[in-house]
């Protein structure tokens, strides 16, 4: 494996690990104090941090030779990526209710949670009712 592997893995998951809080914090102002959200950092910062985010996966991807569509549990990640970015954006932008905001973070949080649980065991159905893996992979 490539040399700089480890390190793009650590970038990756430190990047995983802020984006993960900070929506969380941003969700949590949405609903009490919404004014935080048009503040320029705020609207600034996650942007940043998911380009790394985006590029550290690509790049551990190419240096891995494990692709989505090649990879199951990589395919259901990026799936699960695209559902916790709408859900997200609903949560924070679109919804036209409160309700309807919470509901989407709700659903993007799980989405978060399928994530990496999927990617801690390489399982695109990483956990089953009673807790443990399937093994399908």
């Amino acid at each position: 494996m490539h040399a700089y592997y480890l390190w793009i893995k650590y970038t990756h998951v430190s990047m995983v690990t802020i984006t993960t809080i900070f929506f969380v914090i941003r969700f949590f102002w949405m609903i009490k104090h919404p004014a935080l959200l048009r503040q320029r950092w705020v609207k600034v910062f996650p942007p940043i941090i998911d380009t790394i985010l985006l590029a550290s996966g690509i790049a551990m991807a190419m240096l891995s030779h494990q692709y989505p569509l090649q990879q199951p549990w990589l395919t259901a990640k990026v799936i699960a990526l695209i559902a916790y970015i709408i859900f997200g954006m609903i949560a924070l932008k679109w919804g036209s209710t409160l309700r309807i905001r919470i509901t989407a973070g709700i659903f993007a949080c799980a989405s978060v949670g399928y994530i990496i649980s999927s990617a801690l065991t390489r399982n695109p159905f990483p956990i089953n009712l009673f807790g443990t893996s399937l093994g399908l992979t």
